[in-house]
């Protein structure tokens, strides 16, 4: 192996391991914030005993998160030291020599391998962690028929757009960027529109929610703020497990709204029209279309940057292929499919930067959904919600400010109740926009 190569093949360990340490010190902080006993904020959201089962629930997921996660890392950095990679584009090079063929044989020997590899750790995840904690409702013929649909869709959406990218980049060359650019693109806005018209139906079943209080509740809310909801629907996710949520997906006329049958069971109708206000408020506030541009310029950003690492003929390409043998002795044939995968082996430090970003973005944007609701709706009732649904998830309420800074997409819990109480403040008898309703709605919550 040459200088640059080497010298790539040693960055790559050095971002592997430098990514496992950084998410074992990340764990590590929020164990600081565990306590057996039941800390003064948290006394009017759990109970002693339910408390206690939280910081169980969360020790079992700490450990069995680092048993997956070093095993991953040993797994990956065996792989990379053996130039187990180079040998089997050498093994596929027996068998074709179709570009498309052989890419599409590459990543799904990977894909599919890795996959079974993980298997078991799905099932111990799944039948005996969250069995054991009373989240669990999935059969094992359940299971297995997911799995099985995950891995056709993969093969036919994933092997597709996969195969059109290469078709792209062997016809076009330097500038492939720009036109799987835009096939990328047409594809997530497609898929936003109609992820639940295609995608979700295969595994769960959709229906409208059905006539009567909450629906009419639901509709006069968003009437009364200039929302046109048409499509609101029920999802039967309590086949799978008993953690509740709702969503909002769609843009234009296929927009809908979406509702865990878990989370009607669980919640009052001024709880859940609540929690439809936050979705709204999203909606309203733009969040929605933000979110899909963002992830079309940060695209763009790492397919230019990719079309300049993998440039047909440069000395830079076929270092990056050649990284991937490792301490062997294997001799890489520079490919697109070798110089994808050491990219994003290369990229992924990018990725955590723009992950961030995109985490502080989001952290915003729910605070600002939650105003919305409060100010459109009753803060007190989506601060029940939001309650009842991390007590019935047995989420950790006192995260590690760090950990937040690097994982989470939302606030913590008691960041969004401070929040909302200053909403609550503004809505006091003595404000203007406080209604007759409001009252009831505390007084129901109180009385």
């Amino acid at each position: 192996m040459n200088h640059p190569a080497f010298a790539i093949f040693y960055l790559i360990l050095f971002i592997l391991i430098l990514d496992f340490l950084l998410e074992r010190v990340l764990e590590y902080l929020n164990t600081t914030r565990w306590s057996e006993i039941l800390p003064d904020e948290l006394r009017d959201i759990y109970d002693p005993v339910r408390y206690g089962k939280s910081q169980q629930y969360l020790k079992v997921k700490q450990r069995f998160s680092w048993i997956t996660s070093a095993f991953s890392f040993l797994a990956m950095v065996a792989l990379l030291c053996s130039g187990s990679f180079i040998w089997l584009d050498s093994l596929l090079r027996t068998c074709t020599g179709n570009p498309i063929l052989l890419t599409l044989l590459f990543f799904g020997t990977i894909g599919g391998g890795s996959s079974l590899v993980m298997i078991p750790f799905e099932i111990y995840g799944t039948f005996v962690i969250e069995e054991r904690f009373g989240f669990n409702k999935t059969t094992p013929k359940t299971f297995i028929l997911d799995k099985l649909k995950e891995w056709l869709l993969g093969g036919l959406i994933g092997g597709g757009l996969l195969a059109l990218v290469v078709w792209i980049y062997s016809g076009t060359g330097n500038a492939f960027w720009l036109l799987v650019w835009g096939v990328i693109t047409f594809f997530m806005i497609f898929m936003a529109m109609f992820y639940s018209n295609l995608i979700v139906p295969l595994f769960n079943k959709q229906a409208p929610l059905e006539s009567g209080e909450l629906r009419d509740a639901i509709e006069a809310f968003a009437g009364k703020v200039g929302f046109r909801l048409r499509n609101i629907y029920v999802i039967d996710v309590s086949k799978r497990s008993t953690k509740a949520n709702a969503y909002f997906t769609g843009l234009g006329i296929k927009k809908r709204i979406v509702l865990f049958d878990t989370l009607i069971r669980d919640h009052t109708t001024s709880e859940l029209v609540a929690v439809l206000a936050h979705e709204i408020g999203h909606y309203k506030k733009k969040h929605t279309l933000q979110g899909i541009l963002a992830s079309i310029l940060q695209t763009g950003l790492m397919l230019v940057i990719l079309s300049i690492f993998i440039r047909k003929g440069s000395g830079s390409a076929a270092d990056l292929c050649q990284a991937l043998s490792g301490f062997s002795a294997g001799k890489a044939i520079p490919s697109f499919h070798l110089g994808i995968l050491t990219f994003g082996l290369l990229y992924s430090p990018l990725s955590l930067v723009l992950g961030l970003v995109n985490n502080v973005i989001s952290r915003r944007n729910e605070f600002a959904a939650d105003r919305f609701a409060g100010e459109h709706q009753n803060p007190v009732a989506l601060q029940e919600a939001l309650k009842k649904l991390s007590v019935n998830q047995l989420s950790n309420l006192r995260p590690h400010p760090v950990y937040v800074f690097f994982h989470y997409s939302h606030p913590p819990l008691l960041s969004r109740l401070a929040r909302l109480d200053l909403i609550k403040q503004q809505r006091s008898p003595g404000s203007q926009i406080f209604s007759v309703e409001d009252q009831k709605n505390k007084s129901d919550h109180y009385g």
